[in-house]
């Protein structure tokens, strides 16, 4: 998402569709795909051109078609089954994974330190506190995203696909982090050594969902 804007087309010889309404469900599934910049889909030849930015690979592409219920022209469906080797979509899955930790954090690490530091005669629990910090971090979260692809798209349209973004994958995540620092800590607190601990599993612990979210599915978490 930073850096140069750098585009690349890539040509799907899609199978199995037979209207115009295969095609818009081509069309959908591919448009989901973060970093999908434009798509074209045509019936007769069944064919799919892709606009993309830099990190979407083919076999995201691909995934995301099947996942429509169609196929790709010379592509072996054995090969094609979910597997959990796929390098290219563990590095996708783990920069989106970063976005969302980086979003997740602001609101969650903000609220704990709210609370330590200005507000520590509040009474509130650290139950309380944390579910509060979770709240907020999946706030943040979609706030970031939706700034990040208001870059791109309408912000009435980038705060949509905000929305959408995988709830599994950022409850896991600030589940993760609060978890932990409710181990190490004995409650709502943030210290020097925690917070690196806090990032860490709340970065592992969505990652390998996110894989097969994208892998499986070809919707990105973030």
């Amino acid at each position: 998402m930073l850096g140069l804007n750098m585009t690349e087309v890539v040509n799907l010889a899609v199978t199995g569709m037979t209207c115009m309404g295969c095609a818009g469900s081509v069309k959908t599934a591919l448009e989901e795909v973060e970093g999908v910049e434009a798509v074209e889909v045509t019936i007769d030849p069944g064919k799919a051109t892709v606009t993309t930015g830099t990190g979407v690979t083919r076999s995201i592409l691909i995934s995301a078609v099947m996942a429509s219920g169609f196929g790709i022209e010379g592509e072996d469906s054995s090969a094609s089954d979910f597997n959990w080797g796929d390098s290219s979509v563990w590095k996708q899955s783990a920069h989106n994974t970063k976005w969302c930790l980086i979003g997740c954090s602001i609101g969650d690490f903000g609220t704990i330190a709210a609370f330590q530091f200005v507000f520590p005669d509040s009474g509130w629990s650290s139950m309380s506190i944390m579910l509060l910090a979770m709240l907020n971090g999946l706030l943040t979260s979609i706030g970031l995203e939706t700034v990040i692809l208001a870059k791109q798209m309408a912000l009435s349209s980038a705060f949509r696909v905000a929305i959408g973004m995988s709830l599994i994958s950022m409850l896991a995540m600030e589940a993760a982090m609060n978890i932990v620092d409710l181990v190490l800590t004995g409650g709502a607190m943030l210290t020097w050594w925690v917070i690196p601990i806090m990032l860490f599993a709340g970065f592992i612990t969505p990652w390998p969902y996110n894989y097969w979210r994208l892998k499986k599915l070809g919707k990105a978490c973030h």
